[in-house]
């Protein structure tokens, strides 16, 4: 994520380092200077996603059309000068940066919070400055290029390592990103995605040279030099002894410069007067209080050491562990065919979280815009937890005739009162279906009407729909998905009463549990059918989620559209119909303008965990002990009993409808209206 302040060091002192260039004008050089090599961008994709999204709304979930526009006029503008874009992706979290991601989420976590508070008082969107880019962005964005015909790469190791690979080995026009890491790899030219104006195609181009030259140092200096600034490796807490002893000897050049600036000057001046050489290295490990891993700063200072580099840092027999790190064996898969190919379709964008689980069995997702002070709807970890612990089971393959027992999966899931101190482990759930679950082989790679039969029945029992199957195949594909994931969150949820900002979030988070689901299950679906571009658009939602809470009628919220209401009728009628098969309700309840002010000042885990103490609360190390439960109940348990021993769920909507035949659940019927595509 680069090194703290050099950005602004670069901007305010090295003015050398920056310089406004012509990506065109850049284009038609690289094809004079190399004819055979046509001028590629290499973009580091998460770097960029903040600058892509630029809709109006986006704390409702985000508006995904409008978002796939962007990123197509971002495609054309390259194309228009003839230049082609790689997207690269995050494809894992390298656990010597495990404590950094941790720490980030946190962070995030408390601007989410900031996030809820400003909506509850101002009852409006906070501005741009507050922007949080909307929960699963980062993985539609991949299946969004992938759409457009672009070329992505999901990286079987720490992204920005990956992409100044390539662009190294593939002679590559620049790398176009936001992060001063491409200062220190010895790689192809950096470009600002910041400073990027699409309209004229011009940025701000960094030269690693020219800081070299303004630091006195060598490039082959860069990586030792950013270690000893501090990284996503070793801590600053750990340098600053050696920082003060730096500007203690190398007082600053000029008083309007930062204490940053200063202390950048101040290493780069030390670093300049050493002996390039490895002992050199050492000897100043022992100086500094890195606990007991004294290899801290040499396995730093290799992460920058790119394929066929050399550091006169490092010996030669390190200066390249770090590419043969990226080879792996089948970890928990036990079919090399199956591993394989589950690790093409990692690298070319095609699958989501499969090759995570049978390489390593460890998984994370990150922050979602959720309420911590809404106690009655749980975070969306826990919510799509037990469909993740039947993916599980599809993936690493326990039987139901073997006493083995399935390896646990390791999960970093963030949501409102997980500290994120360690994993939690996750005991696969078999999947509730006659006769053998069917192998990875057979999902993957067999054929024929039968084989596509059991792909889509494993994927729907991964819900518990099992059931539905004719029905849902009687849809059109993403309608039969939204479908899916209504019934799953009707089947799961016991109250819901949260404003539409985290629904919204709750549904594409959902979604992409779909795609993890058809992933492990051999692409029943079209990954294109769970696209959100197709099925939903936040602030669409959020209009129609107040319109229902001031008693407009279907019609009304339907805006006339007679065809609209028939189908709305027809799958409500199909989705009741799933819920009374597992002996739910569905009540509807309507909310108040006043619901925003009770809601302050409560604690989601206060209220949340004291009403459902002992349920879905396993600390780490617990979930192998039975199936047990935090404000989630078993599809078959009894939660708020009514005279007939039914389960009942509570959702707002519109009106209080009795139970039997006809129950209602306006705001999550509201999500799937967004199949169809809407006149605005």
């Amino acid at each position: 994520m680069g090194i703290k302040g050099l950005q602004g060091f670069v901007a305010n002192v090295c003015h050398d380092v920056h310089k406004m260039v012509n990506l065109k004008e850049m284009a038609e050089e690289h094809r004079m200077s190399y004819p055979d090599s046509p001028p590629v961008i290499v973009v580091d994709a998460l770097s960029c996603i903040r600058h892509w999204y630029t809709p109006e709304s986006w704390v409702c979930g985000g508006q995904w059309q409008e978002y796939l526009a962007n990123l197509e006029d971002f495609i054309n503008a390259f194309t228009a000068a003839d230049i082609k874009l790689v997207f690269f992706f995050d494809g894992v979290v390298e656990q010597k940066k495990r404590g950094e991601w941790v720490k980030r989420r946190l962070k995030n976590n408390k601007e989410i919070g900031r996030i809820f508070q400003f909506i509850k008082t101002y009852r409006q969107q906070p501005g741009r400055g507050m922007f949080f880019i909307p929960s699963g962005l980062a993985t539609f964005t991949r299946f969004a290029l992938k759409s457009l015909g672009q070329k992505t790469i999901c990286s079987l190791q720490e992204a920005d390592y990956e992409v100044a690979s390539y662009g190294l080995q593939h002679n590559c026009m620049g790398i176009l990103g936001q992060d001063t890491d491409y200062l220190i790899y010895n790689t192809s030219p950096y470009f600002s995605i910041e400073k990027l104006c699409l309209d004229k195609m011009v940025t701000v181009m960094y030269s690693r040279e020219n800081l070299c030259r303004a630091l006195n140092l060598n490039i082959t200096d860069l990586p030792f030099f950013a270690c000893l600034l501090g990284n996503d490796v070793v801590p600053e807490a750990a340098l600053e002894g050696f920082w003060h002893k730096c500007l203690t000897s190398c007082p600053p050049k000029s008083q309007s410069y930062d204490k940053r600036s200063n202390i950048i000057l101040a290493v780069a001046n030390y670093i300049s007067g050493l002996p390039h050489s490895y002992s050199s290295v050492k000897n100043f490990e022992e100086m500094l209080p890195l606990g007991s891993d004294k290899t801290l700063l040499c396995k730093a200072m290799e992460s920058y050491i790119l394929p066929g580099q050399q550091s006169p840092w490092l010996p030669p027999s390190l200066s390249n562990s770090q590419a043969l790190s990226a080879k792996q064996d089948t970890g928990m898969c036990s079919d090399q065919e199956i591993f394989q190919l589950a690790k093409e379709q990692h690298i070319t964008g095609e699958n989501y979280m499969v090759f995570n689980i049978l390489s390593n069995g460890e998984v994370e997702c990150s922050n979602t815009l959720e309420d911590e002070l809404d106690t009655e709807l749980p975070g969306q970890a826990l919510i799509y937890r037990p469909a993740r612990q039947h993916i599980y089971s599809v993936l690493l393959e326990p039987r139901k005739d073997t006493q083995r027992v399935c390896s646990v999966v390791k999960e970093w899931f963030v949501y409102f009162g997980n500290p994120l101190h360690q994993p939690e482990l996750m005991q696969p759930v078999q999947l509730d279906i006659p006769g053998e679950m069917p192998s990875l082989r057979t999902l993957w790679l067999g054929k024929g009407p039968d084989i596509e039969n059991q792909r889509y029945s494993t994927f729907l029992a991964c819900f518990h729909l099992q059931d539905m199957v004719e029905e849902l195949k009687a849809l059109k594909a993403p309608v039969a998905a939204v479908c899916c994931l209504l019934m799953y969150l009707l089947l799961q949820l016991v109250q819901v009463d949260s404003r539409a900002v985290q629904l919204g979030a709750l549904f594409i988070r959902g979604l992409a549990t779909l795609i993890m689901a058809n992933s492990a299950c051999g692409f029943p679906f079209s990954m294109d059918d769970f696209m959100p571009w197709k099925v939903f658009d936040g602030k669409l939602f959020q209009e129609k989620y107040q319109q229902s809470h001031r008693g407009c009628s279907l019609e009304e919220l339907l805006e006339g559209n007679g065809f609209l209401c028939t189908q709305f009728q027809n799958l409500k009628l199909l989705i009741c119909k799933a819920c009374m098969a597992k002996n739910r309700t569905i009540q509807s309840r309507q909310r108040g303008d006043g619901f925003i002010a009770e809601m302050q000042g409560r604690g989601r885990n206060a209220n949340f965990q004291q009403a459902h103490r002992t349920s879905f609360a396993p600390p780490y190390r617990n979930q192998n002990r039975g199936y047990q439960w935090r404000g989630l109940q078993p599809y078959g348990s009894q939660t708020q009993p009514s005279v007939q021993g039914e389960s009942r769920i509570l959702i707002p909507g519109t009106s209080c409808i009795s139970r039997g035949y006809q129950p209602r659940h306006q705001d999550q019927r509201r999500r799937f209206q967004f199949t169809p595509r809407w006149p605005r």
